[in-house]
């Protein structure tokens, strides 16, 4: 009988190793689920709210920094309370986003020494205190969704769970770009959310699935008032509406800006000074980056040139202004259309023009998570000029203009201009009273400024700004004051909303160097999405590449980790010092002479081998540890810092944060040696 009871324990043994293999595959589908939902909602999120807070765009990276905070609180009360957060979810996002449609929230945008280019709307309450109320209700709405995610996190061994929260996080970001390719609009964001939320929640409690649902339902239909109806649509950017001009064409709001006007090319136009200050008769060759309405590329026609290059950065802006513009530019056979980033499309192409003109590049918004950069930041650098007259013809013009609203951005392009033309620029509207122009040339017999207009710099012209410093509308190197206010107001927000999810810190001082990893590497991620939007364009395409690469080097980072044996964190940390330091030596800028290849390549190896290296230093640490939610949870509010310790880059330049980042980890070193020696004196 012996033999036929080891076959029955045998036999029960691999049930049970099966029951086991199940339930665990189980958790693990609901935390990539989970995982997905979270990072699906944080984009919707930072989209929605931009096109709906008039001016938010301007400030989504707060956005991203309460969407931090919410992960970092939801892993942490998780991690000590039975009561999850999770059922909230569904009340606080309904709650949310029907209060933003019923109420006009707006930020208010004024002051001369940093511009933001804004409509003279009634304005409500001061914008630090906007921006911190915004922050606090998307911690809350993310936190509960956190929640959700931590709880199954907390049933996987660390790493385990932490590979299929990544899992999650990456489809998540895919699935969300290709919503916005397809220029999907919101109620599809919110529909999909819903059904996945509400699969998630199922308990068998049907009173407080009836509840769920009402409100989820509530959060489509409000969702559903502006994606319905004729004259909308949603680009990768932004929320456009547009109404019909009686003389012909559209006028353009972009996130409920009016931003332009087609304009027919018989009517009296201001287009046509540029080239009424061009000596020859035939502007040749053209390039408009900018090209948006179609009124420039309609008067370079008029005008009769031989070819126009018409770049513009939003597909679907290009696509409303080929459908409507009345004079139907964008069909005649001279003009060729490029949807890419104007500083993107001039370095990738060896072409010269006879003119180059930037036409009203005001994009309304920052490159996606990030507080300083706008899409047409590396526009008006210094290097963008040097690039600009490189690709001019011996007697080549260029030409800008813009509603500037104050004349020391005037002066800031007027001087970079004359530093890097042999002829000082000719300059209409000095003052930004209504609409500046600029125009500069090395050939004197090909201009004809007007008189007076030929421009001279002055003791208080502002430095031409670089690569480096892409902040042209900002009058001097500092942080503004509300930026100052709403930074310190987050940060408390933030102390006692940790105290309260977290209850007694005690834990929390073992986690220390998780904490200071987070804060580096959310710097880290920053510099590169700054120096991937130099190199390769700021496009909604390249920030999601650079979103998911990241998150992908560090899935790769825990593979590596779980099939080999590592190196001892002190090698690590040593080669992760390294990379910091080639990072340093070699500035991204330098990579824009290479050929588009070779620059993927060497700008790849040099932005993720810090964050790969990093993420095997942090593998190797979250692996053995024991309160996984607590660790994770301190690694996303360091997350916190550091999105708030992006500004400094105001100050110093995106290249100087790596020594930031170099503190950082020297601190999460010591704090693990001290964390360490601690343990052992325990044992």
């Amino acid at each position: 009988m012996i033999p036929n009871i080891t076959v029955q324990s045998n036999t029960l043994k691999e049930a049970n190793d099966m029951q086991l293999t199940t339930a665990t595959n189980g958790v693990r589908f609901r935390l990539a689920v989970s995982a997905f939902l979270l990072l699906f909602v944080e984009l919707a999120l930072i989209r929605w709210l931009g096109a709906n807070i008039v001016y938010l765009a301007y400030f989504s990276n707060f956005v991203l920094i309460g969407s931090f905070l919410g992960i970092g609180l939801g892993f942490l009360w998780a991690s000590r309370s039975e009561k999850s957060l999770f059922p909230l979810a569904p009340y606080f996002l309904s709650g949310f986003i029907i209060f933003v449609k019923l109420f006009d929230v707006s930020i208010e945008v004024g002051g001369s020494d940093l511009i933001f280019f804004a409509d003279q709307r009634p304005v409500g309450p001061p914008r630090w205190f906007i921006l911190t109320v915004v922050f606090c209700v998307v911690a809350a709405c993310v936190a509960c969704l956190a929640d959700g995610v931590a709880r199954s996190f907390s049933k996987l061994k660390p790493l385990d769970a932490y590979r299929w929260d990544l899992v999650g996080s990456i489809a998540g970001v895919a699935f969300f770009s290709v919503l916005s390719f397809a220029g999907l609009p919101p109620i599809f964001w919110g529909l999909i959310a819903s059904i996945i939320l509400l699969a998630l929640l199922h308990d068998g409690n049907l009173k407080k699935i009836l509840l769920q649902v009402i409100a989820l339902a509530l959060l489509v239909v409000f969702l559903a008032f502006e994606s319905v109806g004729p004259n909308k649509a949603w680009s990768p950017y932004y929320a456009l509406s547009w109404e019909d001009q009686s003389s012909g064409g559209v006028v353009m709001k972009i996130n409920d800006v009016a931003t332009w006007g087609q304009a027919n090319i018989d009517d009296e136009s201001p287009y046509g000074f540029i080239y009424d200050m061009h000596t020859k008769e035939n502007p040749g060759e053209v390039l408009i980056i900018g090209a948006g309405s179609g009124n420039d590329v309609a008067v370079a026609l008029d005008r009769g040139a031989k070819s126009v290059d018409a770049v513009e950065i939003d597909p679907k802006l290009l696509e409303i202004a080929e459908k409507y513009h009345p004079n139907e530019p964008y069909s005649d056979p001279r003009v060729e259309t490029h949807v890419d980033d104007g500083r993107a499309f001039l370095e990738s192409s060896s072409k010269k023009w006879d003119m180059i003109l930037l036409a009203l590049p005001d994009s309304l918004t920052v490159v996606l998570g990030q507080g300083s950069v706008r899409l047409e930041s590396y526009l008006f650098t210094k290097e963008a000029v040097k690039s600009y007259r490189e690709h001019l013809k011996p007697d080549g013009v260029f030409a800008m203009y813009n509603f500037m609203r104050e004349s020391w951005l005037v002066d800031r392009y007027a001087a970079t201009l004359d530093k890097e033309f042999t002829q000082s620029p000719c300059v209409i509207d000095a003052e930004a009273r209504f609409l500046s122009v600029l125009v500069a040339t090395d050939a004197p017999s090909s201009l004809n400024c007007p008189s007076g207009s030929n421009w001279s710099s002055s003791l208080d012209t502002p430095s031409p700004v670089s690569d480096d410093q892409p902040f042209p509308y900002l009058r001097t190197a500092h942080i503004p004051g509300f930026y100052l206010l709403t930074t310190l107001l987050i940060l408390l927000v933030s102390a006692f909303s940790v105290r309260a999810a977290a209850g007694s810190l005690s834990g929390f001082r073992r986690h220390y160097d998780v904490f200071f990893m987070g804060l580096a590497f959310l710097l880290l991620e920053t510099k590169n999405v700054v120096q991937f939007a130099l190199l390769f364009g700021t496009t909604w395409f390249v920030n999601a590449l650079v979103f998911m690469s990241v998150l992908l080097s560090v899935l790769f980072a825990v593979e590596l980790s779980q099939r080999f044996k590592m190196p001892k964190p002190k090698i690590l940390y040593f080669l992760l010092a390294l990379s910091l330091a080639v990072n340093w030596i070699i500035p991204a800028e330098s990579l824009l002479s290479l050929s588009p290849v070779i620059r993927l390549f060497f700008a790849g190896t040099l932005a993720f081998l810090p964050i790969f290296l990093a993420n095997l230093i942090f593998a190797e640490r979250f692996g053995g540890e024991k309160d996984s939610t607590v660790a994770f949870g301190a690694n996303l509010l360091g997350a916190v810092l550091g999105g708030l310790l992006e500004y400094t880059a105001l100050l110093v330049g995106y290249r100087s944060l790596l020594f930031v980042v170099a503190a950082a980890y020297a601190l999460a070193f010591l704090s693990d040696v001290r964390r360490k020696s601690g343990s052992e004196l325990e044992l």
